[in-house]
């Protein structure tokens, strides 16, 4: 333990000017940095009619009754719906 006369005695680290990050990362331009103003309905919409997919499937709503194509399609869009959820600024 140290006494009371010694002042920090702890770990001494550089200051954050002085560390090199080993790596430089541009910042992203400004054009980039917003999705267009299209961007979120299309994701909304994916996520939207990949959930009626499913829905109506298993209420026998759509044409010629349940199928497991209905079922991909609407996994396929909701999956498209998160990946492009993930791309939205």
């Amino acid at each position: 333990m140290p006494s009371a006369k010694q002042k920090g005695g702890g770990r001494v680290t550089q200051s954050p000017k002085k560390r090199s990050p080993g790596r430089y990362t541009p910042p992203i331009p400004k054009d980039r940095r917003h999705s267009p103003t299209w961007y979120p309905y299309v994701l909304i919409g994916l996520l939207v009619v990949g959930l009626l997919f499913i829905i109506g499937n298993y209420a026998a709503f759509l044409p010629s009754g349940t199928h497991t194509y209905y079922l991909v399609a609407g996994i396929v869009a909701i999956v498209a719906g998160l990946v492009m959820a993930t791309y939205y600024h």
